[in-house]
């Protein structure tokens, strides 16, 4: 089984045509089972959930007609997950509850991508690192993921040190191994599933999302794992698949999870 759960088809419409051609490359790369997980971000319906100014300009979609496509596609004869990925943004768990109650999930992606009003995997907000300790962002980020956990939300963490995208990273191997230690025994207190994500090798930092010794520490306390490429185009889907499969197992995972209706399975990798 090869999964990819974490696709956006944003740069297409919402058509069954578009989301075909995410599907084609599945097939070609072994992907068995893939899900779509658009930013919630884009949708008119989640402006009470977080909204900004750089959403503000974001947000001009339909979630229902983002489920049409995906329910078009079931009844074309596809079998695509129907997912989506929200921000995590403390304080706002009873809205996420309230929303996330209204649509069909098959699962849903929890992802950090905001401390505050810095977006800090964003071009445009780059520069701020500049000015920042990267411990201290380091620190703020961990600490959010923690609350995400503890929030039980969502069935997949996404992308769990993606802190790191533009290659930010602190010079202090022991700093970054406790937060991993104690994320790892966070993890599975709170019966979470983290994302094995290739995006990072096509990011500045050009690594894999999590780090190794997080994965490891991962693996040690028993915390299951999804495998997705975050594409935003049909080419990325599945994308370094081969050496995410042989980075997994070098971690000690043999297993990944599945998804249906919220409930995972996990079932053998190959």
């Amino acid at each position: 089984m090869r999964t990819d759960y974490h696709v956006h088809t944003e740069r297409g419409p919402y058509t069954v045509e578009w989301l075909e051609q995410f599907l084609a490359t599945a097939r070609e790369r072994g992907v068995t089972e893939l899900g779509i997980s658009e930013h919630g971000y884009r949708f008119l319906q989640t402006q009470a959930l977080f909204d900004n100014e750089w959403t503000a300009k974001k947000r001009t979609e339909d979630l229902d007609e983002y489920m049409k496509m995906v329910m078009g596609a079931r009844e074309a004869g596809h079998d695509v997950k129907f997912g989506i990925e929200l921000d995590y943004i403390p304080g706002r768990n009873e809205q996420m509850r309230a929303f996330l109650a209204s649509y069909p999930f098959d699962y849903v992606i929890g992802s950090v991508h905001w401390l505050g009003d810095f977006g800090f995997d964003l071009l445009e907000y780059r520069p701020i690192w500049d000015a920042r300790d990267i411990k201290e962002v380091y620190e703020e980020y961990f600490s959010i993921l923690m609350q995400l956990a503890e929030s039980k939300l969502f069935q997949i963490i996404g992308h769990p040190d993606v802190i790191k995208v533009f290659g930010h990273e602190p010079d202090d191997a022991a700093f970054l191994q406790d937060w991993y230690n104690r994320l790892a025994d966070h993890f599975k207190l709170h019966d979470q599933c983290i994302e094995v994500s290739t995006a990072g090798l096509r990011k500045p930092v050009q690594k894999m999302y999590p780090a190794p010794d997080f994965l490891k520490a991962c693996f040690e306390k028993g915390v299951p794992i999804a495998l997705s490429s975050d594409a935003h185009r049909p080419e990325d889907v599945g994308a370094d698949y081969e050496a995410a499969i042989a980075y997994i197992r070098a971690a000690g995972y043999e297993q990944i999870c599945t998804f249906r209706n919220r409930e995972r399975t996990l079932v053998p990798l190959k």
